[in-house]
């Protein structure tokens, strides 16, 4: 009898304790943050958001989009990496903040480290654009008229970003030692660039493509080193002569280090499974759907740290 009530009371007491302890909910429970290190408008924005969207009806949950711009991407950049790790601020960053500024500018924090990489959304190249006034249609005669010009002025979406580092590369092998750089915090550059207060820039495709069409921007060539299907008739730099030259960006979602593993993974899929429908809209506007494994993604940045670090060492000091 006494055994009996023994294994009755420990039974209860572990129903009492299970009981105590409910399941916990799936994540995500409450609403995500989405940062976007730039602007509102341009590419990194334009992909957050519309991925951002697919996550919210997926996954059942609000996905906010909040713009942190500055200094490269570094000020949202170490935002989230300050941010607590409970997937609940989330970044889809860029190619410098993540593998330039590293090498480009003393940090606080290692983005290759300190950020746990999720998924990449896509590959973007960046296309070398000018204002309609600016004498010249092609990319061989932007050529001679930058090597003849006494001083041009070039527009980037910060110091260390793809924009600034493929046009500096370019006014460099030119030997265009004159060109000067105007840093911008996001997209608001290509406003002075169709004003004509910039001569020109590399931009990522996307956040030029309306004004591309509309003629209020030309287009000369891309800075990656194959031909975009939706300006397929626009040469790449390397094509024209600089075999070498390929400097194009790409984008992805990040999460604070020690971010649960759970957090990873329902993201990962999430994307995944929205880059489908996503991808014949993104490639209309210059965008390459990527998606994959946390693992391919980890990879793929650590790679392109290695890259961008030998030509910021190219550079030298200028690179700023």
């Amino acid at each position: 009898m006494k055994k009996t009530i023994g294994t009755a009371l420990a039974a209860a007491a572990l129903f009492g304790i299970v009981a105590a302890s409910p399941a916990r909910a799936a994540y995500p429970e409450r609403p995500v943050k989405v940062v976007v290190a730039f602007t509102a408008g341009g590419t990194t924005d334009k992909l957050t958001r519309s991925t951002s969207e697919h996550l919210s009806q997926a996954l059942q949950q609000s996905f906010i989009v909040e713009n942190r711009p500055g200094a490269g991407g570094n000020i949202g950049t170490e935002y989230v990496v300050r941010s607590d790790p409970d997937g609940y601020t989330l970044i889809v960053d860029s190619v410098g903040p993540i593998a330039v500024n590293p090498s480009l500018t003393k940090l606080s924090y290692d983005p290759l480290t300190d950020l746990v990489p999720i998924v990449q959304i896509a590959t973007v190249p960046n296309v070398l654009v000018v204002p309609p006034e600016l004498p010249v249609k092609t990319f061989d005669e932007f050529l001679e008229y930058a090597k003849t010009k006494k001083s041009l002025n070039y527009g980037s979406t910060g110091v260390g970003t793809s924009s600034h580092l493929a046009s500096h590369l370019l006014m460099q092998q030119l030997g265009a030692k004159d060109a000067t750089h105007v840093p911008y915090k996001g997209a608001d550059a290509i406003n002075d660039l169709i004003a004509g207060r910039l001569d020109f820039m590399f931009a990522t495709v996307p956040s030029v493509m309306g004004q591309i069409r509309a003629g209020k921007l030309r287009p000369l060539a891309l800075s990656t080193k194959q031909r975009l299907a939706s300006l397929p008739d626009l040469p790449t730099v390397a094509e024209k002569g600089f075999p070498d030259f390929d400097a194009g960006s790409w984008f992805g979602f990040f999460a604070p280090k020690n971010t649960p593993q759970e957090v990873v993974t329902t993201i990962n899929k999430g994307v995944n499974d929205a880059l489908p429908s996503l991808k014949e809209a993104m490639l209309s506007e210059g965008a390459i759907a990527v998606g994959g494994t946390p693992d391919d993604f980890d990879k793929f940045t650590h790679a392109e740290y290695e890259k961008w670090k030998k030509i910021v060492e190219q550079l030298g000091p200028n690179a700023q």
